[in-house]
Formats: C-alpha cells, sequence, structure tokens
C-alpha cells in the first residue's frame, strides 16, 4: 500500500497549468488492473461541432498490466479538426488503490499525459478517482477528472485553467458477448467556477459492450457508444468506439 501511495503523490506531482478539453474518442475508464495483461487498443470517435466542423480523433496504444495496480499505456493519436490537424502521443497510468472485490466501491486513479508531436496544441495533463460498484448484473462507474493545458497556448490567447470533467456508465451484464448500457460524458469549466449552462458540454446515450475470448489468454473487447448532446455548447451527437486485443 505504501508503495501504491508513493507513487500517487508523483502524479499528483505532476499538475501543470492550462486547459484542456475532450475529444469525441474519450472512454469512461475503470479503476480495476489485471496483472501481466497486454493489449493493443485502437479508439476512434467523430462529432459535429456546433459550428458545422467535424471533429475526428484516432488512437493507436499498447499497454500492459505493470503490477497488480498498475497499468500503464502509450497511444499515438490523430486529431483533425475540420482542416486542422495534429499528431499527439498519450501516456496514460491507471492505479488499483482497492483489492478487487474487498469493499463495496473499487477505487482507483488515473494520471494522463498528452504531448503534441506536430501541429500548434499545448501539453495536457488529466488526474482523477476512478469509481466502481456493481449489483447483481449491473455495474456502475462514476469518474471526476481535473484537466490543464501547459506550455503552447492556442490562438484564443485564453490563460490555462484547471477544468472539471466527469464520467459516468451503467452496464447491464447481459451475456459475456454483449452487454448494453448508458454513458454520460461532461465539462463544467473551471474546477472551481464552473461555466454558465449554455457554455458547458454534457452528453447522454446508449452503449454496448462485448467480449471474444481467443483462448491462451487472448481475447478481443468492445465498447461503443452514440451520444446526445444535452446543451447548447455540446456537438448534437458523437459517436465513440473502442477495440482492444488482449494478449
Amino acid at each position: 500500500m505504501k508503495r501504491k501511495f508513493n507513487t500517487l503523490v508523483l502524479c499528483l506531482g505532476a499538475i501543470y497549468t492550462g486547459m484542456a478539453y475532450a475529444g469525441p474518442a474519450a472512454y469512461v475508464y475503470t479503476p480495476t488492473v489485471e496483472y501481466g495483461e497486454r493489449e493493443i487498443d485502437f479508439k476512434h470517435g467523430s462529432a459535429r461541432q456546433q459550428d458545422g466542423t467535424l471533429r475526428q480523433v484516432t488512437s493507436l496504444g499498447l499497454g500492459y498490466g505493470a503490477t497488480e495496480y498498475w497499468f500503464t499505456e502509450v497511444y499515438l493519436k490523430q486529431e483533425r479538426n475540420g482542416n486542422q490537424n495534429v499528431t499527439l502521443a498519450e501516456w496514460e497510468n491507471k492505479f488499483q488503490l482497492t483489492e478487487t472485490g474487498k469493499y463495496p466501491v473499487e477505487l482507483g486513479f488515473v494520471a494522463e499525459l498528452e504531448a503534441p508531436l506536430s501541429g500548434s496544441a499545448p501539453w495536457e495533463v488529466k488526474l482523477g478517482p476512478l469509481l466502481q460498484t456493481e449489483f447483481g448484473k449491473m455495474q456502475l462507474n462514476g469518474n471526476l477528472l481535473f484537466e490543464r493545458a501547459f506550455g503552447m497556448a492556442d490562438e484564443s490567447g485564453v490563460p490555462f485553467v484547471t477544468n472539471l470533467a466527469y464520467q459516468w456508465q451503467v452496464k447491464y451484464r447481459w451475456q459475456s458477448t454483449l452487454e448494453l448500457g448508458v454513458q454520460g460524458l461532461g465539462e463544467l469549466g473551471k474546477w472551481d467556477n464552473w461555466s454558465g449552462k449554455n457554455a458547458q458540454l454534457h452528453s447522454v446515450g446508449p452503449a454496448a459492450f462485448g467480449k471474444f475470448p481467443l483462448g491462451n489468454r487472448q481475447a478481443i473487447k468492445y465498447n461503443a457508444a452514440w451520444l446526445i448532446g444535452t446543451s447548447a455548447a455540446t456537438p448534437n451527437h458523437t459517436f465513440r468506439a473502442q477495440v482492444e486485443y488482449e494478449f
């Protein structure tokens, strides 16, 4: 437990200045870690902005369960916003802080760093707690994420601030190859001074999940959602999907 705490303190010390925005490929984090698991992870998301601009994000990652409580993954990401393209590298670290099944609520923590490889984009850091609980075949997840950019300022010249985002998910474990649920994602603005209702981002919609075992610890996992914007600043529709090959 002491090693967990020391690692967490190091990640908390990595908070920088700036402002960050989740892309359409953002997915709901879960707090559990499987030691020794390796995966190739593909994500894609597409959203039509309110000004008509199409924003698309695609990433390919390689992850590894380095310990019983730490999963680390490196991504190469491509973002397209209208005619503007940027390539980024992303390093995601997830920490499981409670023993699986020991407590009513599973607790985890995520620390993510994103660095631009091309284009005029700032660095970004994301940190936050991850929670999960179960009731029979129902799985509930809720996450709070603190996001901040630093380094190169964007063209608007708006100062970097720490923003607060949230994620939630309800999943019904119908069968291993097809589980049904609902996901919700949102951004509230500055963490200690939320934006007005019309400037906040909120979306919710149906989701599907599944896993196809291939034998010898290999499997294909997927999840996808169609999210509908419920605030004026949010894209009307966002499609996101994730496919993982575990081995």
